[in-house]
């Protein structure tokens, strides 16, 4: 055999390093090797189809376009082999001898620090992955041109490598893995094919393990709308989602600025945390040029998202090292800016085009919704104009949001009210409704125990404020029928106040007679400042310490308990302070206040026996 027949090589300083560095640290899982190599052979059939346009003639141009994985349990190896591109002797050494020329030494000047590189792709390291389970790895190649030579490349990855002619090669390259004994299991049909779905589901050629293809299902993300139907969307859904139901919403879209995005989100039928199965992991996929990355992204999209299905795919994303750098990327933070937006706009016109349909997701998944407005403050606005809600402008069952609550809003009016309860029913019914409802003021229901919170976070939509009605602070205008014969006069309200301030002193911060009551005798007022019932609650459970805080009393002095507590309290003054510490408690009561229930009903007890007697 003649000194060009067969040739040994010194790997370069700098590939002996990086070989080091794959072996030993750089992949996070040693399965990656078979990604990475179907995806060499990808790009190496890709590269040929191109040369097809230019080159009239092709070696054995009628092969398919194809990557090939076989297994051999008892020769333990695994082979990858395609009928692209090739090499020729000075490309294997270039490409898997040298490489100094594909940016190996820019990746090894990132590791000088110890600091772990965010990607791979443009440093052509992925085939090294092999050696992280290969004891010897052999490369056998013939280029795309005919008359250059049938070779074999061959490296146990220590020091170098030998070149070798070797006849009988078909067009392309085909790799086997001689698999070290503690990695035989990459040996095993079943493990292989688990890995090839995982990763190389969607490699755009067809991938072949043993005789059978595995990559049956196309990727639609890629395609134009156009050319997709709603029965292909349902069947990509259920294939990826794992899924049997149908999607309630598909949006599929491309953008090429400011990142490369092709991406296709589903939103399920059914929430399934709102069925008891618990918070649901993240459920769309990040891949690269049709490349798994990571099944379950942690940083792709924010949690509040973490109920929509599919896959992102981005160009601009290269092929990672391993899951844990790949959450702090800062391409991968803006594909979670970009393609959040773009979903809470596609919610947008949705509701907008179909408000029966959105009324039906929203009843499903607003927790989402409401859960993003207080995470996500960049996209607090657009997300709170998604809200829906009866109001009292509303009929029963029927909801609006806050831009309807805008269009309706009386000319003047600066400020968005709103109350939470249980019910609209009992809204309606309680003391701080009335007020505004004899005004004409639309005040907003909410009825989740969580809207409280969302709200004190949200605190102003499109330059109006949102105030709970059950706040102090508010400035009512006067009623036509305030005052006159069914009201105390200012001086009897006066001498009732004066008294209900020193009777109560300690309990409340202050007592005032107050515009917003009509039907009530007294209502509690929470300070502007102060946090509600809700948010008490929160702090105590995270071991905080509430703020103490006392709410102000508004009574009124049209309502017939107020003024016969003001004819009395001046010669039944024991009396009296019975009947204003039961009104009180039931005032604080309703505003969510803490108040000890034993005491008030032993003291509605002895009140009752009192005005028996």
């Amino acid at each position: 055999m003649s000194k060009k027949d067969s040739e040994t090589k010194e790997f370069h300083a700098e590939v002996r390093q990086l070989l080091d560095i794959v072996i030993h640290s750089l992949y996070t899982d040693r399965e990656i090797f078979i990604r990475e190599l179907i995806s060499n052979a990808s790009d190496a059939l890709e590269k040929l189809r191109m040369t097809q346009l230019t080159e009239n003639k092709i070696f054995e141009g009628d092969l398919p376009l194809e990557v090939n994985v076989t297994t051999d349990e008892a020769a333990r190896t695994i082979t990858i082999a395609d009928y692209g591109i090739g090499m020729t002797r000075d490309e294997l050494s270039e490409n898997l001898g040298t490489i100094a020329h594909s940016g190996t030494k820019a990746f090894l000047e990132k590791t000088k620090d110890g600091a772990k590189p965010d990607v791979i792709g443009q440093f052509g390291v992925g085939f090294y992955s092999a050696y992280m389970v290969a004891d010897k790895v052999e490369v056998f190649t013939h280029s795309w041109q005919e008359d250059e030579e049938h070779l074999r490349w061959e490296s146990d990855g220590a020091s170098g490598y030998t070149i070798d002619g070797v006849e009988g090669q078909r067009r392309g390259s085909r790799i086997v893995v001689h698999l070290k004994e503690e990695h035989e299991e990459f040996a095993k049909t079943q493990r292989v094919r688990g890995i090839v779905e995982r990763y190389s589901n969607f490699v755009g050629f067809p991938v072949n393990l043993n005789g059978e293809r595995v990559n049956t299902v196309e990727a639609l993300w890629l395609r134009s709308k156009k050319e997709v139907t709603d029965e292909q969307y349902k069947e990509f859904y259920q294939f990826t989602a794992h899924a049997m139901d149908n999607p309630r919403y598909t949006m599929h879209f491309s953008a090429d600025a400011p990142l490369a995005i092709n991406a296709l989100l589903f939103v399920p039928e059914e929430n399934a945390e709102r069925m008891g199965l618990g918070a649901q992991p993240p459920g769309v996929a990040l891949y690269c040029r049709k490349v798994l990355i990571d099944a379950q992204p942690e940083g792709l999209l924010p949690e509040w998202l973490r109920f929509l299905r599919g896959v992102v795919d981005s160009e601009d994303l290269p092929l990672n090292i391993s899951r844990e750098s790949m959450q702090d990327t800062a391409l991968v933070r803006k594909l979670n800016e970009v393609i959040t937006k773009r979903f809470i706009k596609f919610l947008v016109k949705q509701a907008e085009d179909s408000p029966g349909d959105y009324k039906q997701f929203y009843e499903r998944f607003n927790r989402f919704l409401k859960e993003g407005i207080v995470a996500s403050p960049a996209h607090q606005e657009l997300l709170a104009g998604l809200l829906r809600f009866e109001s009292s402008m509303t009929d029963s069952g029927e909801v609006t949001s806050l831009d309807g609550y805008l269009d309706r809003m009386k000319e003047g009016q600066e400020e968005i009210y709103f109350l939470v309860g249980p019910s609209r029913e009992v809204l309606e019914k309680g003391p701080y409704f009335e007020g505004f409802r004899d005004r004409g003021l639309e005040v907003a229901f909410f009825t989740e125990a969580v809207d409280d919170y969302v709200l004190e976070g949200l605190r102003e939509y499109k330059g109006k404020k949102l105030v709970a009605a059950n706040r102090s602070g508010i400035e009512l205008e006067d009623l036509p029928q305030e005052g006159g014969e069914d009201s105390l006069n200012e001086e009897e309200t006066e001498g009732l106040i004066s008294w209900l301030n020193s009777a109560l002193e300690g309990r409340v911060a202050r007592v005032d007679a107050g515009k917003r009551l009509v039907n009530h005798p007294m209502v509690a007022l929470l300070p502007e400042d102060a946090p509600n019932a809700q948010m008490r609650a929160m702090m105590e459970a995270m071991g905080q310490e509430a703020p103490e805080s006392k709410a102000k009393l508004e009574v009124n002095p049209r309502h017939p308990l107020i003024r016969q507590l003001a004819s009395m309290h001046e010669d039944q003054g024991e009396l009296a302070s019975k009947v204003a510490d039961q009104l009180t408690n039931h005032a604080l009561l309703a505003a969510g206040m803490e108040v000890n229930t034993a005491e008030i009903a032993e003291g509605m007890a002895e009140l009752l026996g009192e005005l028996l007697e």
